[in-house]
């Protein structure tokens, strides 16, 4: 298996160390259609209001809305088109934190913020780099309706090699 290093990656964009803690990116917008609000939630989410308009009229939501997984979903893909497919990308651990602030009624458009919040090198892979986000999607009105923080795996263009344990306990300490 060959390594993805920056000459033989001339796609990628962003690397670990071109992602920089505070920085925020507008990662564009998505306006779900009733059709596809319907379709998403026939197969993943099949509740009666992300289904029926006249059992979602009845509802807590007052109007057909998306499922939250439908919401992630839309968020998950402006992502990939408006970012990943351009970055040193490797996934996800997970996410620590997901939150559904509003309901998404068909036609909305959703806008998408991603925030870097944090770094770090991976301890047992060095040439891997978590990056911590936030993404916070807002409707046109500009009501958040999506805030989700986790975290990230990005190559990282330059490795220190590992030194080894000796090496380690013999270096110098201090500043």
């Amino acid at each position: 298996m060959t390594a993805t290093t920056p000459e033989n990656s001339p796609h990628i964009r962003y690397w670990w160390e071109d992602l920089e803690v505070g920085s925020s990116r507008d990662l564009g917008s998505i306006s779900p259609t009733t059709e596809e609000i319907v379709a998403f939630a026939s197969q993943f989410d099949p509740q009666p209001f992300h289904l029926d308009p006249e059992a979602a009229k009845a509802s807590v939501f007052g109007n057909l809305c998306a499922s939250g997984w439908h919401t992630c979903a839309m968020a998950m893909r402006l992502m990939v088109t408006n970012f990943l497919c351009e970055s040193s990308s490797l996934g996800s651990p997970g996410l620590e934190s997901l939150k559904w602030q509003k309901p998404v009624f068909p036609g909305d458009t959703l806008n998408l913020r991603h925030t870097i919040t944090e770094k770090r090198p991976m301890s047992k892979r060095p040439d891997v780099g978590l990056v911590r986000t936030v993404w916070e999607m807002f409707n046109q009105h500009g009501e958040k309706v999506l805030h989700m923080e986790g975290y990230g795996m990005f190559r990282r263009r330059e490795v220190e090699p590992p030194r080894s344990a000796a090496a380690r306990v013999a270096a110098p300490q201090g500043g």
